[in-house]
């Protein structure tokens, strides 16, 4: 399954260790320093320390790159995520790096909502963005690997690389499998539904404990277009992950890491390493430019509504100027192409069939709807990434003809303004008819008071 050769016209030599990366080694010379600098013997005591959990003097020599792995056993999401590190932290040292991995907080949405676990579940993006600044500024690494599973490590993990303009690079874990129950696909958003139907005497504590039981058969991040699967692909689309990476699935039908996944592991080592040596930064490749194709990619597959809060964070983060009224904009030149659930009938195992987000780019890319000029983690721009990307498939209702959407621009995530929310709201029309709305406001002052009620 390994594949270590790069392209690189060494025949594989930088991939290996005997690879001279010296060069590469900038800023982490302020922890170590380097043989004959100045601070070399200031900065013993440092590798003394060092020397105790394996560096050796040709490790000093080497780039230092962070790996951030936010793993958990107790959440799917997750749970795979210390395993694609380890993949990853040998193909560093393979390449001529010398990679440190460490964990993070991990909250899940999905396991927390409707009680009082939830209120840590945005607040834990800020910890979590935290705690890689922390790891990366704390030990001045030449390099990020900043690796995310569930909904909120997304956009933590790059928004610490977007505030301290890091040379780095984001790799999602992958989406899990669907479930089956009874000829159906299941996602976790079936469980809940499931939930609705008992407590309204729909269906039997038997049939609601099959559904519990078939929802989620392995790991990976949940499978429709939820928070996950849309900022993942948001990234992709920004330039900060490698093409394919959003689509490729978590695991196999054993809970074993996909071999499409595996190489997202390698393929995203080579890239660091080349944006090491081509001193790529973050904001170099999160421009104005690469919001809007990110926004672009988020409206066409009808993703969540949640885009626009983290796409907005991380436009802060890299200073770019970025508002509500953008998502508008954008939106109103940007058809509905993906049937995708919660609205509809596929998840992102589907997409990865006929072609993953690469495919779906293209699509948008030809019809001059991607900006093609962004640069990207690969080095190249989105265009040239893009250009050996077969075209939509034939016979298949996952993603629709932008001449026959599901619907016509504008009509996905709109932003509201009204007595209720008068600097603007987002809302998911996800192809509905709805101009406004006239009613009363049932206010409720805790979440676990609506769920009830719901």
């Amino acid at each position: 399954m390994k594949n270590h050769s790069c392209g690189c016209g060494t025949d594989g030599d930088c991939c290996h260790s005997s690879f001279d990366t010296s060069s590469l080694k900038q800023r982490s010379k302020m922890l170590t320093s380097s043989p004959g600098d100045k601070d070399w013997v200031k900065r013993a005591p440092t590798r003394a320390m060092m020397r105790a959990v394996g560096y050796t003097d040709e490790d000093f020599k080497k780039p230092l790159v962070t790996i951030s792995a936010p793993y958990t056993d107790i959440t799917p999401c997750n749970a795979h995520i210390q395993d694609l590190g380890k993949v990853i932290h040998d193909e560093l040292t393979l390449s001529g790096a010398k990679p440190y991995i460490f964990g993070t907080p991990v909250v899940t949405d999905g396991e927390t909502m409707g009680m009082e676990g939830m209120k840590y579940s945005l607040v834990s993006r800020e910890l979590i963005a935290d705690c890689i600044e922390t790891m990366t500024e704390a030990y001045m690494s030449d390099g990020v690997v900043s690796l995310s599973g569930c909904d909120k490590t997304i956009p933590a993990s790059l928004i610490p690389l977007a505030r301290r303009n890091n040379i780095g690079i984001t790799l999602y874990g992958g989406s899990i499998r669907a479930g089956h129950l009874a000829g159906k696909d299941l996602t976790v958003v079936s469980i809940f539904e499931a939930v609705g139907a008992h407590s309204a005497g729909k269906i039997s504590d038997e049939q609601l404990h099959q559904v519990e039981c078939k929802s989620c058969p392995g790991n990976g991040s949940c499978g429709g277009m939820y928070t996950a699967n849309t900022m993942a692909s948001a990234i992709e689309a920004m330039g900060m992950s490698l093409p394919g990476s959003s689509s490729n699935p978590a695991v196999d039908h054993h809970n074993r890491i996909t071999p499409e996944k595996y190489q997202d592991c390698i393929d995203t080592v080579k890239a660091l390493m080349n944006l090491m040596k081509e001193k790529i930064h973050t904001r170099d490749i999160m421009t104005r430019k690469a919001f809007e194709n990110a926004i672009t990619v988020v409206m066409a597959l009808g993703g969540s509504t949640n885009a626009v809060l983290h796409l907005l964070s991380l436009a802060h983060e890299a200073e770019v100027k970025l508002t509500l009224d953008d998502f508008t904009t954008i939106g109103a030149r940007v058809p509905l192409i993906g049937d995708f659930k919660p609205f509809g009938k596929y998840v992102m195992e589907d997409l990865y069939k006929i072609g993953g987000t690469p495919m779906v780019m293209k699509i948008l890319l030809d019809a001059g709807l991607l900006h093609g000029d962004c640069l990207t983690v690969t080095g190249k721009t989105v265009a040239e990434n893009l250009k050996h990307v077969t075209a939509r498939p034939k016979n298949q209702d996952v993603i629709y003809p932008l001449e026959k959407p599901i619907s016509p621009p504008g009509h996905h995530i709109v932003v509201m303004r009204g007595n209720l929310c008068p600097d603007g709201a987002a809302m998911k029309l996800s192809g509905k008819e709805l101009k406004e709305h006239h009613g009363p406001a049932r206010v409720f002052e805790r979440e676990e008071d609506t769920m009830d009620a719901i």
